[in-house]
């Protein structure tokens, strides 16, 4: 889907930052509690900014199916990312009409509770477009900068259903590379790492996130599960 994508993303001139740092994907934050929220219409101006090359994905918790449908319309997304408790069968719907991320916040249960909601979302005849795996903390819904557990993320399942996996949570251009040969993602999300402040992100830390990630995946010295 992508390999390298910039979250939560709130201005034209970041998004443009963005596009012109090499990067895959570009995030808009839709939860009205984050720092990096964003009204529909903003999202669109936005996205009407940039090349049509870059994904553009919508990060939603526990939305409606038509909430989400409508969100799409409003703001030109390409894809949704859930970021909430959305259960299988509502991503399964919204599978199949746009690709869909699942987000996983990986706590003391590991992996199991991933391969438990997979299966249940392949049972409703829904397309995993891909999973994100991002760090736990029990009342917020990402974007933390708190580092995920790549150990527990490495016993991710490689059958050829599973869908492949994005890693987020903590990550840096000074930790990204590691990061990749170390956990094999197909591809990497990051909001909090390259910015100065929630929202506004920072020119030099995009630019050098996005080359440190691009040249780990280049580099070859990893397992590529997706």
């Amino acid at each position: 889907m992508f390999r390298v994508k910039i979250c939560g993303v709130t201005t034209v001139e970041d998004a443009i930052l963005v596009a012109e740092a090499g990067a895959d994907a570009i995030g808009f934050n839709f939860y009205p509690r984050s720092p990096r929220f964003i009204s529909p219409a903003a999202a669109r101006r936005i996205a009407e900014s940039i090349p049509g090359g870059l994904l553009r994905v919508g990060v939603l918790v526990n939305p409606s199916e038509q909430d989400a449908i409508d969100l799409v319309a409003s703001a030109a997304l390409d894809a949704v990312q859930l970021h909430g408790d959305e259960p299988p069968e509502l991503a399964a719907r919204l599978s199949r009409n746009l690709p869909v991320i699942k987000v996983f916040r990986v706590a003391s249960a590991g992996i199991l509770p991933v391969v438990a909601y997979l299966d249940q979302f392949r049972q409703s005849g829904g397309v995993m477009g891909a999973v994100l795996f991002d760090a736990y903390h029990p009342s917020q819904f990402g974007g933390m900068g708190k580092t995920a557990d790549w150990a527990a993320i490495r016993r991710y399942p490689t059958e050829p259903w599973h869908p492949p996996f994005i890693l987020a949570g903590g990550l840096t251009a000074e930790n990204v590379a590691a990061a990749i040969q170390a956990v094999s993602p197909a591809g990497v999300d990051v909001a909090s790492g390259v910015e100065r402040s929630p929202g506004r992100k920072d020119p030099e830390r995009v630019i050098e996130f996005v080359r440190a990630a691009k040249l780990a995946f280049e580099s070859g010295n990893f397992q590529d599960r997706s």
